[in-house]
Formats: C-alpha cells, sequence, structure tokens
C-alpha cells in the first residue's frame, strides 16, 4: 500500500520534483567530478611534479666532504666511497618499485677543456657522468631504459642528446652546460679535449652534441655518458651517487615520526608505514635493497609536491561540501512548497487515520526517489566532466574508481533526506480541520 502510494505521489508534481532531481543532478556531478579528481589528483601530480627533479638521492654511508671552488669539485677520487654500478638493479627491485619513476647516476670529477674557440689555455671544469637514456636490463624487463630524461624532465638541450647506444666504445658525445658554453663560446658541433684537472694522463676528444639548460650547477658543467667519465678515471662499475625519482603520497604525522626514528614505531605502525608510498619509507627501502648505501630525500622536492597536493585535494573538499550544502538548502526550499501545496491532502490521510511517521516516511521516500535519480544522473554528467577536466589540466584521462558510484548516490541521496527533514517535521504542525477547511 505505501509502495503505491509513493509511486502515485512521486508521479505528480512532476514538475517540482524535476527541479529538486535537476538541483541533485547538478551537486552530483560536481561531486562526481571533484572526487574522480581528488582519487586520481595525487598520482596526477605527482607525475606533473617530477618535473621538479629527483626525491630521492642515493650516496655512500661515508660520503666525502666535498672540495668545491669555483663550481669545481677539487676531492680527489681515491679519497671517496663509491656504489657499485652492478647493484643499480636493486633499486628497482623494492616493494614500491613500480613507483620508481627513474633513476640516474653521477660521477663527476675535475677536469680541463682544451679546443675551445675562446680559451688559450685548458680551462678548468666539472665533468659530470650520467646516464642519458641509458638500457638498464632488469629481472622482470629486460628492455628497461633509464636516465637523467627521466629524473629531470626539465633538462632542455639545444642540438641531440648524446647517443648511448653506441656498441663497443663508450659514447664520445656530452653536453656543455649553456653558462660554460657561452664563456668558452662552444657551439653544437665542436669538438673538445677532455683531461683529468688532477692527472696528466690521457685525454679523450669528444664531440659536443648539444648546449644543456637546467637552471643548476649543470649549466657550468660538461655533462658526459657515464662510461666515458669512468674510463677517464678509471672507475669503471663505479658511481659517486644516485639520483631516484620516485611517485610518493604527501608526508603526515607517521611519516614524521619515522624518519626521526623507526624505533618508536609500534611494529603496526611500522607496517603501515613501510607499505605506503611516502618518500621516507622508499627511501628506507633503498637503503636494505643496495649494500652500502644511505638514501635520502631530497625534502625541497619532496615538501613541495605534498603541500601542493594536500592543498588540491582540500580545495576540492571544500568546494564539495558547499555544493552539497547548496543542494540541501534549494530541496528544503522546494520539499517546504510541497508540504503547503499538499496541506489538504496531507490533512485528508490524519483525518483517515494516518499516522504522523507514515506521512513523513511518504515524503521522506519521494525525497529518497528523486535523489537517488539526480544522483545517476549527476554521476553520469560528472564522469564525462572529469574526463574533461583530466584531459585539459592533466593531457590524460582520469581512471574511473568504481568507489565513486555508491559514494556519490549515498551522498545525493543524504543530501535531499537532509534538505527534506525540516519539512517532514512541519507536517506534526498541520491540523486535519483547518486545512480541509482552507485555513
Amino acid at each position: 500500500m505505501l509502495g503505491r502510494m509513493l509511486w502515485r505521489s512521486v508521479l505528480e508534481g512532476r514538475r517540482r520534483k524535476s527541479l529538486a532531481a535537476i538541483t541533485v543532478a547538478l551537486s552530483a556531478a560536481l561531486i562526481t567530478t571533484l572526487f574522480s579528481l581528488s582519487v586520481d589528483v595525487g598520482d596526477k601530480m605527482a607525475k606533473e611534479m617530477k618535473s621538479y627533479g629527483s626525491n630521492i638521492r642515493v650516496s655512500p654511508k661515508a660520503e666525502a666532504m666535498p672540495l668545491v671552488i669555483d663550481g669545481v669539485d677539487y676531492n680527489p677520487l681515491k679519497d671517496q666511497d663509491t656504489l657499485e654500478e652492478a647493484d643499480l638493479p636493486k633499486i628497482k627491485d623494492i616493494f614500491w618499485r613500480n613507483n620508481i619513476v627513474g633513476l640516474s647516476p653521477r660521477l663527476a670529477v675535475a677536469a680541463r677543456v682544451e679546443g675551445a674557440a675562446d680559451t688559450s689555455k685548458p680551462a678548468e671544469v666539472n665533468l659530470v657522468g650520467t646516464y642519458f637514456d641509458h638500457p638498464l636490463a632488469l629481472p622482470d624487463d629486460p628492455d628497461y631504459r633509464t636516465g637523467v630524461r627521466a629524473t629531470n624532465p626539465f633538462w632542455r638541450v639545444d642540438g641531440a642528446w648524446p647517443n648511448e647506444d653506441m656498441a663497443g666504445a663508450p659514447s664520445e658525445e656530452v653536453l656543455v652546460g649553456a653558462n660554460l658554453a657561452s664563456r668558452l663560446d662552444v657551439k653544437t658541433g665542436d669538438e673538445l679535449t677532455l683531461s683529468l684537472a688532477a692527472d696528466s694522463g690521457a685525454a679523450e676528444t669528444v664531440k659536443v652534441s648539444g648546449i644543456l639548460s637546467t637552471g643548476d650547477a649543470e649549466d657550468d658543467a660538461v655533462v658526459a655518458p657515464l662510461a666515458l667519465v669512468q674510463g677517464m678515471t678509471g672507475l669503471e662499475g663505479q658511481v659517486q651517487s644516485v639520483d631516484v625519482s620516485a611517485l610518493t603520497i604527501p608526508e603526515n604525522e607517521l611519516s614524521n615520526r619515522a624518519r626521526r626514528d623507526t624505533g618508536q614505531l609500534t611494529a603496526e605502525e611500522y607496517d603501515v608505514w613501510y607499505c605506503t608510498a611516502y618518500v621516507s619509507s622508499i627511501a628506507h627501502q633503498i637503503e636494505e635493497a643496495v649494500p652500502n648505501a644511505a638514501a635520502r630525500p631530497i625534502w625541497q622536492v619532496a615538501a613541495s609536491e605534498g603541500v601542493v597536493i594536500g592543498r588540491i585535494q582540500v580545495l576540492l573538499l571544500t568546494v564539495s561540501l558547499a555544493a552539497i550544502l547548496a543542494a540541501a538548502m534549494a530541496v528544503s526550499s522546494l520539499m517546504n512548497t510541497t508540504v503547503l501545496e499538499r496541506s489538504r491532502e496531507i490533512g485528508l490521510m490524519k483525518a483517515l487515520g494516518a499516522r504522523r511517521w507514515e506521512i513523513q516516511a511518504l515524503f521522506l521516500g519521494e525525497a529518497a526517489m528523486v535523489g537517488l535519480v539526480g544522483g545517476v544522473l549527476g554521476l553520469i554528467v560528472g564522469v564525462g566532466l572529469a574526463q574533461v577536466v583530466g584531459r585539459s589540466v592533466f593531457g590524460t584521462g582520469i581512471d574511473f574508481q568504481w568507489i565513486t558510484v555508491p559514494i556519490v548516490l549515498v551522498v545525493s541521496v543524504a543530501t535531499v533526506m537532509l534538505g527534506s527533514i525540516l519539512p517532514a517535521r512541519s507536517i506534526s504542525s498541520l491540523s486535519p480541520a483547518e486545512v480541509l477547511h482552507g485555513h
């Protein structure tokens, strides 16, 4: 009986109920869009924030203090501990290996440059060896490639990147930093002679494949393939440090405590921290995987990621709450009008013996159906809007999360119910005798 009355009640006054459903649909569409973005924005923003560069640096535990004069590190390599290049694949074998976007080893040494047009004597510069787009065979991905093109996407090259796919001898193509190229009048295609500043041994003739702009120390350096620098220094298979770019989530109170001392965590807290993609937990796992390594987050980058992502998610939540409140107020106004228009019907039901809760259940049931219809419509529209926003902001679609469906439907129904509470309660104040006589 109640079901038939509810269905007939929904069919009557369709104009006002359609307006209520549209109001809820607009709110649900906005909530769907913002929730989809909020769920997926962490990964999308983390990938966008990788343009800031690496967020973890791996170095030997007993790293030597640098001796830098005029931008050139004169600390002898023989006095420095190094990492084994053969251990680099272990970084991609940790629990969060799929979050490792890329890694780039470094081996830097003071060198002399001859052959530049604007030098009458050899110029002393930093010579940095690294991976550009280097093959690094992994057990589950033998074709994996990595290097600064993955970890430092903000690097810009006027010319071409050095070719690391040359068979046999290491590539003899290098990049020259923009500041250094300007100072020495070096252009793409020039040939330079490199030799170690602390050694009068054999020199290497290299070709400048491009001019590098980074906005960092590399603008005053010569950047070469790692194998070339290893051969010049006699440190084959050795690296000074490794920059790692990892997808992470913002740090919180738990990760900050773990960063200070993992020993103060309970076993359960440690498991949660270890199995969450905090930059501190990923760095800890790298230390476990790579012998003699100390992995330290680059907090300037990591903190920037956390602050930006956290603020965006708070903004999305605030807008969603505002949309829910606005929809509830609009529905409340419409339902109040409905109660006034149907006061005679309500009075008649009371006169025939209907109890107050039964009449309230009828109105709240109508509201729930309106909320459900509006939620479904808003969900469909919101999914499309999320894709439009994702492609316009991130250049890619937003992955649909099925958890969005029940959340949006429940929120839509709850919004309408919230807006219907006061109108439903006002039913109890209606006197059958008065409303049936038109008062």
